[in-house]
């Protein structure tokens, strides 16, 4: 399917722009040096949080997601509090402006297909809500059931179970 079809494709579906770059980017940031198998699994995480509904409903309010304070420059912008975030790049204080635009470019090219279903999706990470990196163990890793290791990152699934 031609680019220009996908997108006419994803009007139709409410898939809105904003929302692939939300995907292309937390792929882009999570994942960019892993498979196309990691950085699937990573896009599996955000979508299996958008149908859950302990999570926010849409892609850009699950990569997002964390608390946030008024912006210092008293701009009444609200920032998200540095190291707080699901997704630990969206508050680390870096730029969040792709530097390997060539990866970046492919990566919203797989967003796209995913997000258009222009591609058959499949769930590798057989459910999972939660990954950490291999060489961590955060504490929230004990409440989960573990599903999948890829590359180096562990997935987990928060079963309803789980909940106590």
């Amino acid at each position: 399917m031609l680019a220009k079809e996908l997108l006419l494709v994803g009007m139709l579906m409410g898939v809105t722009h904003e929302e692939v770059t939300c995907l292309a980017e937390n792929m882009y940031y999570e994942a960019r040096n892993q498979s196309f198998a990691g950085q699937l699994a990573v896009s599996n995480v955000v979508m299996n949080r958008v149908a859950d509904d302990r999570y926010p409903d849409t892609i850009c309010e699950v990569v997002k997601q964390g608390p946030v304070r008024p912006s210092w420059k008293g701009t009444g912008k609200m920032i998200p509090v540095r190291n707080r975030c699901q997704f630990s790049w969206w508050c680390d204080g870096k730029s969040d402006e792709p530097r390997d635009i060539e990866t970046y470019d492919e990566l919203y090219d797989l967003a796209t297909h995913i997000l258009y279903q222009a591609m058959p999706y499949l769930d590798i990470t057989e459910g999972a809500t939660h990954y950490h990196a291999d060489y961590v163990t955060p504490s929230w890793a004990a409440t989960k059931t573990r599903t999948v290791e890829i590359e180096d990152h562990i997935f987990y699934r928060w079963d309803y179970a789980d909940i106590q």
